[in-house]
């Protein structure tokens, strides 16, 4: 399947994909809300300000690649848009996380992977995070690609080939290469910090439940 999506159509899909799966309540999702989710500040890469002309457009270039299209439910006089992504190429739950990871996303790491797709999918471990990439990069034509090593990062990155080939210079100057050492290495701190609160969060919630059930026992 020859695709090859704009910036703005990879946000559109991408964002269509992970609201399907985290808010199914509100999808799909009037023009609005598409615009909304499309220019989040939270779990976007690079943050983009687009309006509503413009995810139109990309809504077009979509649905001519069979990957979205609109529907009026009952209930709705609005119009409003779904991705047709496993129609397209019928993934699992596992190669949709990831896809949409990459699509809302710069390249990622295997870890940076697991710990953002966790809202969409739970992957059990970095292993099952590399095997489902490996499922991705034999498909033919191939959906991802591992980027070179950059000099100094311990980790490969991936990225998504449905926006065409990344063109990767062969040398770049010294202060390029630290640039970029520079913003894996932020990249990483904040997939840590993203972990943590989600720990807190978690040993937040328990705390008050058992709050609320010792209060229920001397009540």
């Amino acid at each position: 399947m020859d695709i090859l999506l704009s910036d703005v159509e990879a946000r559109v899909l991408g964002s269509l994909i992970e609201k399907e799966i985290t808010t199914p309540d509100y999808y799909p999702l009037s023009l609005n809300a598409l615009v909304n989710a499309c220019n989040q500040k939270s779990n976007r890469e690079p943050v983009m300000n687009l309006d509503e002309n413009s995810v139109n457009g990309a809504l077009a270039g979509l649905t001519e690649k069979n990957l979205a299209a609109g529907t009026s439910g009952r209930d709705s006089r609005v119009l409003k848009y779904e991705h047709r992504l496993q129609e397209a190429f019928n993934f699992d739950r596992l190669e949709t996380a990831i896809l949409c990871v990459l699509l809302l996303r710069s390249p990622q790491t295997p870890g940076e992977l697991r710990s953002r797709t966790e809202r969409m999918h739970k992957f059990d471990d970095l292993e099952q995070v590399q095997s489902t990439l490996q499922r991705l990069m034999k498909r033919e034509p191939p959906i991802v690609a591992m980027l070179p090593r950059q000099p100094g990062t311990k980790e490969a990155r991936y990225a998504h080939l449905l926006s065409g080939e990344l063109q990767i210079p062969v040398s770049a100057p010294e202060h390029a290469a630290a640039s970029l050492l520079r913003s894996s290495n932020d990249t990483e701190r904040i997939a840590r910090l993203e972990d943590a609160v989600a720990r807190l969060e978690k040993e937040l919630a328990e705390t008050k439940e058992h709050l609320a059930a010792l209060q229920k026992q001397f009540e």
